[in-house]
């Protein structure tokens, strides 16, 4: 348990020391009006309190993906804690921290605009798709993993409870942001709160430490699947996520002053890191070794894992409790993920949200399609989820940095995690059965050789003599 809580110091160090040379790198104007206050319309573009904010950015980013992940993840060992905690100061809370102040300097725009904005019409064009795509994709599994969960905890079948939770995201897409999103998910955030303090007090308690690995710092799965790529797509939300880029522009719309930035994103995000520390930590101790947990996963997924360990180290009125906070989390991250997916087909359309009937327009035939994408196999869904997901991020940070290159200041700090995801994505596209099943030493050789290509190109695009150049030439 040591190694956790020195963990849990390192993410919390991260968010004061590194956290704040972001914040300074980027340099927020707490004179500068926000679009939530030049904007404000009443159904997206709502004022609302920081830790208001903070709670519905954390809650809408930390779905089943911080849990689920982190529970595949612990079958490497305690190395994927190491990810967690270095992933998430170094490219996750970098990420969101750009992904969020970006989009409230363009207004409160979606991801693919943003993106536009610094790397060209072409990208744009290009995240219009691949971010409705993701969203899709995220939406979907945000109805199946509840869904499956709240079937095992009672004896209503699993389709009715597909089909409640679709027609809850319907409305919460369509009703003004401040209706349900902002006043419930305080409430659900509580829970949250009791879910994962709870079951890390249970654990210390049983007295249970990291079974048979200590600090094995060596691939332990028990199957000998590959730790690189697999880890960094595997752990996402909680490492480094682009779901959440395309999550952040809605906080965007409601924040008040630039300064709250750094604890809204940046801090929301190593919140989530937290949680998925607690929950590979729960993974490496509960269970004696990783065979045993591959066992319960084999016989029911990490759903099985987090009905377990919850009513094993709670009871059964705690473990209900902590597995409804489980329940909650994948569905206050679908909602938003349909709302943020309707307002970049809105943005795109360039078509006015404000009355009901334009965002009726986009939201139904988005949620019959989302309800054909369910009926596909959850576990190639989950696959296609993964590289789309670490995708997003790796466009979201190259764009981060060609905005701190035109502004002249240290763009490092987003090329560098840029570069390693886009390794990650291109060698596990190389690998994988849904890409192009190549040999793993060539599919590393093609991520490897890909990048660094794609990296000279992106140095010589934006130069500093270049960039002044096309200025003077304006």
């Amino acid at each position: 348990m040591i190694w956790f809580f020195l963990c849990v110091g390192l993410l919390v160090a991260g968010y004061f020391i590194y956290g704040k040379f972001i914040e300074r790198l980027f340099g927020p104007k707490p004179e500068r009006a926000t679009p939530a206050l030049t904007m404000a319309d009443g159904v997206d573009y709502v004022p609302m309190s920081d830790k208001k904010v903070y709670l519905v950015q954390l809650l809408n980013i930390a779905g089943v993906g911080p849990i689920f992940g982190p529970i595949l993840g612990a079958l490497y060992g305690p190395v994927a804690m190491l990810w967690i905690v270095f992933g998430c100061i170094f490219a996750g809370a970098v990420h969101d921290y750009f992904s969020g102040m970006l989009s409230v300097r363009a207004k409160g725009a979606s991801v693919p605009t943003v993106v536009g904005e610094h790397l060209g019409t072409a990208a744009k064009h290009f995240m219009n798709l691949f971010a409705v795509v993701l969203l899709m994709l995220v939406g979907v599994v945000f109805v199946l993993s509840p869904a499956g969960l709240l079937a095992n905890l009672t004896s209503i079948d699993l389709v009715y409870w597909i089909a409640a939770i679709f027609a809850y995201y319907i409305l919460a897409t369509i009703v003004p942001i401040d209706k349900i999103i902002g006043r419930f998910y305080p409430i659900f955030g509580a829970l949250l709160v009791f879910m994962s303090v709870g079951l890390i007090v249970g654990l210390i308690v049983s007295g249970k430490g990291f079974y048979n690995t200590g600090m094995d710092f060596s691939n332990l799965h028990p199957t000998d699947l590959p730790l690189w790529p697999l880890l960094f797509i595997t752990i996402a939300c909680g490492a480094v996520s682009g779901f959440h880029a395309t999550q952040s522009p809605l906080m965007a719309r409601c924040m008040q002053n630039e300064k709250s930035g750094r604890f809204i994103f940046y801090g929301a995000m190593i919140g989530e890191g937290v949680i998925a520390l607690i929950w590979c930590t729960l993974g490496l101790s509960f269970y004696e070794s990783t065979e045993a947990l591959n066992a319960t996963l084999a016989n029911g997924g990490p759903a099985a894992v987090v009905h377990e360990v919850s009513t094993s180290l709670l009871g059964t009125v705690g473990g209900i409790l902590a597995i409804l906070g489980v329940v909650i989390l994948p569905i206050t991250s679908g909602d938003t993920a349909f709302r943020s997916a309707r307002l970049i087909v809105a943005d795109f359309l360039k078509l006015t949200q404000k009355p009901m009937a334009k965002r009726l327009l986009i939201a139904i035939p988005m949620f019959i399609l989302g309800f054909i994408i369910s009926k596909a196999d959850f576990d190639v869904i989950w696959r296609y989820f993964g590289l789309a997901n670490q995708a997003t991020a790796a466009i979201m940070l190259w764009a981060a940095a060609a905005y701190l290159i035109k502004e002249g200041k240290l763009h490092w700090v987003c090329t560098i995690p840029a570069i390693f995801m886009t390794t990650v994505c291109i060698t596990f596209l190389g690998n994988a059965a849904i890409g192009f099943g190549l040999p793993m030493n060539i599919s590393t050789m093609l991520g490897v050789v890909t990048t660094s290509l794609m990296t000279l190109a992106f140095l010589i695009k934006f130069r500093p003599s270049r960039l002044r150049e096309a200025k003077e030439n304006r």
